[in-house]
């Protein structure tokens, strides 16, 4: 089995990690591994790890980046204080290997790159839950204690979700998206849709954290004067391509109204409030500032809600959390507006633009205290000659970010800039340049670019087609893996992004995720998920729920009652 899975990604197939997994589950005679990980909060979750007995150096190499994906993706998901492997100690070989992860994931350096990020994040994580740093175990089976059954939070999620939205129907309360190359703010007054503002941005390249809070703030303060009342500068100041100095004019000579409700969708781990990942493409300028300590900045960019409490009234509900949680809890809100759905399995949304967003809402309302960071999700250990090519190409199956091939290239923008390129490269004609040997599509570009390449789909060009086709098995792959981390109890996943806005381009993408999951639905968060007044206040203001409903989706999980 290792000799055919490496001669086929040698070949440049590729090969998806759900699927390796339940090859080595049917394995006779596998090296029977658990792993057991103790969660921030002292919980615990297993999962059982059959590994290949391998014969040559190249065969032992795989099997450890295969254990390598599953650590990613499972510390990518829930993070945590310890991972512990329970084995036979007389698999001499197997803890050798496993030995080797301190290593991979560079658990005792004071910087991390790559693999190591993942455990960065897990520090912070556990400074915020005032435990130590995180670490790898070695224990021996016999020591193995089963980690009990986890049961999600249950409770009246509808009546709460309906609350929240009712709350936004009175006061000033303002929703904040904050994109990776846009954010989207929307202000309401006495539960009229005063305005929207969309903004353009490059957050990754600002070198410091100033760069990147400074446009959120000064957006924050705009949307509280259209509160007030919308003066010609203020409609100038909300044009989408309206400078900073023009916006910043225009405040300062503008009254403002406290807001009485304020929620931020950031995209990066968010806990408590706080922003604690820091290991996002978002931050990268940041972490690349050699004059820069990164810890301090980021703590800076962290506390963002302390920079935009003065603009709100005292005892205000202002409320932030990861861009992924607030589409499920957008989706959520939608549906319970209109009914009585059955959320008992709670709800499930991604956000597919830039990147690969997820939200997890339990039934309770809650969301999980983990990072649930899919971006770089490691879905295919094969596709070597693609891996071999600077993160920096298109054509990489390896993300700028972390310099893995992660979902990024899979699912998302880039992932269908990659695929564009093998199905047709002229689908990319205009769009490209050089970087060095590299090939890009600069960054003024890429709207423009998926926006050309979902016209070319819907218009029946057969490589466009193909091209949403696999973002959808990507999705598909996803959710395989999701399955085993997290078991949703519900099939049933919320899309939200640019993706979806295009109809025949979103059937691509479900016929794609249900050739690998056949059983998973997934539902467009578009116009017809739009019931509550705010929500269907959108389309007088000339945009579309998928552009700005989780701004308004942030008001409400602000508003909600806690």
């Amino acid at each position: 089995m290792l000799s055919q899975w490496l001669e086929r990604a040698r070949a440049g197939e590729p090969m998806w990690l759900p699927d390796m997994r339940a090859q080595c589950a049917q394995l006779p005679d596998p090296i029977d591994v658990t792993m057991q990980l103790t969660l921030c909060d002292g919980t615990q979750r297993d999962f059982p790890l059959p590994l290949p007995r391998w014969e040559s150096d190249d065969q032992r190499q795989f099997v450890l980046q295969y254990v390598t994906a599953c650590v990613w993706n499972t510390l990518s998901a829930l993070s945590g204080r310890e991972l512990a492997f329970y084995f036979d100690p007389a698999e001499t070989e197997t803890a050798a290997l496993l030995g080797k992860l301190d290593t991979v994931f560079q658990v005792h350096e004071p910087t991390r790159r790559e693999y190591g990020k993942v455990v960065s994040i897990a520090d912070r994580l556990c400074r915020a839950f005032g435990c130590g740093p995180f670490a790898f175990a070695l224990r021996d089976k016999r020591d193995y204690v089963p980690a009990p059954p986890f049961v999600p939070p249950q409770g009246a999620l509808t009546q709460q979700l309906r609350r929240a939205a009712q709350r936004c129907g009175s006061g000033v309360c303002c929703g904040i998206d904050i994109g990776g190359t846009d954010i989207k703010a929307a202000v309401s007054v006495d539960g009229q849709l005063v305005c929207v503002k969309e903004y353009d941005w490059d957050p990754a390249s600002s070198p410091t954290a100033e760069g990147i809070t400074g446009p959120i703030v000064l957006l924050v303060r705009l949307m509280a004067c259209c509160a007030a009342g919308l003066t010609p500068e203020l409609r100038r100041a909300l044009d989408k391509n309206a400078p900073d100095d023009l916006m910043a004019r225009a405040v300062a000579a503008s009254p403002a109204l406290p807001l009485d409700v304020l929620g931020v969708s950031f995209p990066d781990v968010v806990i408590r409030d706080r922003i604690v990942g820091g290991e996002s493409p978002k931050t990268r300028g940041m972490r690349q500032n050699p004059a820069l300590d990164y810890e301090a900045a980021f703590a800076r960019l962290g506390d963002l809600l302390a920079l935009l409490r003065p603009y709100c009234r005292r005892g205000a509900a202002v409320h932030m959390t990861n861009d992924g949680h607030i589409a499920a809890f957008t989706a959520a809100a939608e549906l319970a507006w209109q009914g009585d759905p059955d959320l008992s399995g709670g709800v499930v949304a991604h956000a597919l633009g830039t990147d690969f967003g997820m939200g997890y809402l339990y039934g309770d309302g809650s969301i999980p205290e983990m990072p649930v960071e899919l971006y770089d999700f490691l879905l295919d250990l094969g596709s070597f000659p693609q891996r071999e090519l600077s993160p920096d190409d298109l054509r990489s199956t390896r993300n700028e970010n972390s310099g893995l091939p992660g979902a990024r290239r899979y699912v998302g923008q880039a992932a269908a800039f990659r695929l564009a390129y093998e199905a047709d490269p002229s689908l990319l004609d205009g769009f490209t340049a050089r970087q060095g040997i590299a090939l890009t599509v600069p960054a003024d570009k890429r709207k423009d670019c998926l926006a050309h390449l979902m016209a070319r789909a819907a218009d029946g060009d057969p490589a466009a087609r193909r091209v949403f086709l696999q973002v959808g098995r990507g999705v598909g792959e996803m959710s395989r893996e999701l399955a085993l981390l997290l078991h949703p109890a519900t099939d049933t996943r919320y899309l939200f992004g640019r993706f979806v806005k295009d109809p025949a381009c979103f059937r691509l993408l479900q016929e794609g995720c249900r050739q690998v999951v056949p059983s998973l639905r997934l539902e467009a968060a578009d116009e017809e998920l739009s019931c509550t007044p705010l929500m269907r206040a959108l389309s007088a203001h000339g945009v579309t729920v998928a552009q700005f409903g989780q701004a308004i989706g942030a008001m409400y999980y602000a508003a909600l009652p806690r």
